[in-house]
């Protein structure tokens, strides 16, 4: 089995890796399992130092690594600039955090002394999508890090240098040799690497087929999962929003990283007495959008990262329009080299089209029209998924009451839903649970211990 390269934007192979057999996997598990109970003991200002290092390490690499991330996934370069840029943030976030969050909480009891401590699990398996392919490791691990776990990555089978580069770039900055590592395996592999005594907890991030795989085998071994799975956000306009404004972020929101995000905007729920304008709006700004070479400055649609993909979106857009979804514009691959697809807006979207009930992973908008607030809350809770949501309003204490309503892991008024280093991030419902990010994330790759002294 070889793990092959491919730039998504000429189809021009990059390079060709061989896989792992199961000696070599044995070999990496042996070695992690080795080092794992000296990275546990290492002092917490130690790895802290190291977490601050690394970040160093990042913004000095961040031109070779960003073209790597755009040459290998496809993604805009200016966008993988700022991926490299959020890692290094992320490091610097829980080097600085770190100690406070993973600090003994002392409870008062008729003990004489009583406190909770927070001690790390052993090895996480991290199993990592390729649409963000630096930043999506960067927040499972550098936690899991600091909290004194070592940390295995399976990364997705067409980001294979990306995912030996970040195993570089933690050895560079100083890391022990083994604490991370990339495992070159397939698939099919990963399901024997959950059932490894030595392997104690998971996270996946990727789609719901394979979250609900990976839990389905960690379960049966009693191991801890935190799954980051699909997505199908509302971005809600409600009658009062500025309108020029709002067009703006939800091009952002759903064509950033040419669609293929899990919390990009994929469900625009407007109010009816906008509607009309908000899609004419969009369309026009949608047509305005550029592809081309993501690597050019002037490029401004990016590619999608393999052809499959591509086609598998056209399929659920030919759907969609069979079923009574309104072309505005796109709506078609593009011709010519690479993996790239207009960007497309689906108007009267309803229940029963697969731009409704399905995660369209790509550069397609799809517009639901609703009759009020209410409504339009209604239709936001209407998925399967639940990972966030944005309400777009003037009123702010009106969108902040709409977000509490929303039945989802995040939910933003008058801006994009991100993941942020301080913040929580994950889902409920098919979109998974647990949590990364914030204190919430570090918290669920320990052991929380409770200390009991008469």
């Amino acid at each position: 089995m070889n793990l092959v390269s491919i730039n998504p934007a000429t189809g021009v192979l990059l390079k060709t890796l061989p896989g792992w057999d199961e000696r070599a996997l044995e070999q990496c598990l042996q070695r992690v399992a080795r080092v794992t109970p000296a990275w546990a003991a290492q002092p917490l200002a130690a790895r802290a130092a190291l977490l601050r290092q690394t970040a160093v390490l990042l913004r000095a690499r961040k031109a070779t690594l960003a073209r790597l991330i755009t040459q290998e996934m496809g993604k805009l370069l200016a966008e993988a600039h700022a991926e490299i840029e959020k890692c290094a943030w992320g490091c610097e976030y829980y080097a600085e955090q770190g100690a406070r969050f993973l600090g003994a909480e002392v409870i008062p009891t008729e003990a004489a002394k009583s406190y909770v401590c927070y001690e790390p699990l052993g090895t996480v398996l991290a199993v990592m999508p390729w649409n963000f392919p630096f930043w999506q490791v960067f927040r499972c691990a550098v936690p899991a890090l600091m909290a004194g776990n070592t940390v295995l990555l399976k990364h997705a089978s067409n980001v294979p240098q990306c995912a030996l580069a970040i195993e570089e770039l933690f050895g560079n900055a100083g890391f022990p040799a083994d604490v991370f590592r990339t495992l070159l395996i397939e698939n099919r592999q990963v399901e024997r690497v959950i059932a490894d005594a030595r392997v104690h907890a998971v996270s996946v991030t990727g789609s719901v087929t394979a979250g609900r795989a990976v839990a389905a085998a960690a379960g049966a071994h009693l191991k801890k999962t935190v799954l980051e799975l699909g997505g199908s956000d509302a971005f809600i306009v409600l009658e009062d929003a500025d309108l020029e404004s709002t067009v703006t972020h939800a091009v952002t929101s759903r064509f950033l990283n040419a669609g293929q995000s899990c919390i990009a905007a994929k469900r625009m729920i407007v109010l009816d007495d906008v509607a009309d304008e908000f899609v004419q709006r969009l369309k026009a700004a949608l047509e305005r959008l550029l592809p081309g070479d993501p690597l050019a400055d002037t490029t401004t649609l990016a590619p999608l990262a393999r052809a499959d993909l591509r086609d598998e979106l056209h399929v659920q857009v030919r759907e969609s329009i069979a079923q009574g979804a309104q072309p505005v514009t796109g709506c078609a691959p593009l011709e010519g080299r690479g993996n790239y697809y207009a960007a497309s807006l689906l108007d009267r979207v309803e229940p029963g089209m697969r731009a409704y009930d399905a995660e369209l992973f790509g550069p397609v908008a799809c517009v639901i029209r609703a009759r009020d607030e209410h409504d339009a809350v209604r239709i936001a809770n209407d998925t399967r998924f639940g990972l966030g949501a944005s309400v777009w309003t003037q009123d702010s204490a009106r969108g902040e009451r709409i977000a509490r309503a929303l039945r989802c892991g995040a939910a933003f008024v008058n801006g994009i839903v991100k993941s942020d280093p301080r913040l929580p991030f994950g889902g409920i419902k098919d979109s998974g649970y647990g949590r990364e990010l914030s204190h919430h994330g570090l918290h669920e790759f320990v052991n929380i211990k409770t200390v009991w002294i008469k």
